[in-house]
């Protein structure tokens, strides 16, 4: 089940319509529409925590683990951040489409690349111009 398709049935389940849902999560109603409809999803974690709450269900419930990688990366280092953690991850599903790995497997080299991703880009901070860099 996608992010979208978890929100849509859990604001059903609570009598929310798409508005209302906005209004008290603090997003627009086409954020709303482009969660449920477009499969788009939250770029800030404290946007999680508040679907969860109101949602009433766990934060682990909403988020699968790549979307919690793309978000950190977001968080972290921008939309570009996030635009190369979709890339990883687009790229390393395709290289697994054949099959021959568990499932056990793809997670653990899933795990690693974006735990070596993550650090490579800590580190690459200190080479970066720094009117590039954001502000913390």
């Amino acid at each position: 089940m996608t992010f979208g398709e978890k929100v849509k049935t859990l604001r059903k389940e609570k009598g929310l319509n798409q508005t209302q849902l906005a209004q008290a999560v603090g997003v627009s109603l086409r954020t709303i529409r482009g969660w449920e409809i477009e499969g788009r999803y939250p770029k800030q974690h404290a946007i999680y925590q508040k679907l969860a709450d109101i949602l009433n269900c766990d934060l682990t419930y909403l988020m699968t683990e790549n979307e919690a990688f793309i978000t950190q990366a977001a968080e972290q280092f921008g939309s570009r951040g996030a635009n190369q953690a979709q890339q990883i991850i687009a790229q390393t599903a395709a290289m697994f489409a054949g099959g021959g790995l568990s499932d056990e497997d793809k997670t653990a080299f899933m795990d690693e690349i974006q735990t070596l991703y993550l650090d490579s880009k800590k580190r690459a901070k200190k080479y970066t111009p720094k009117k590039y860099l954001k502000e913390d």
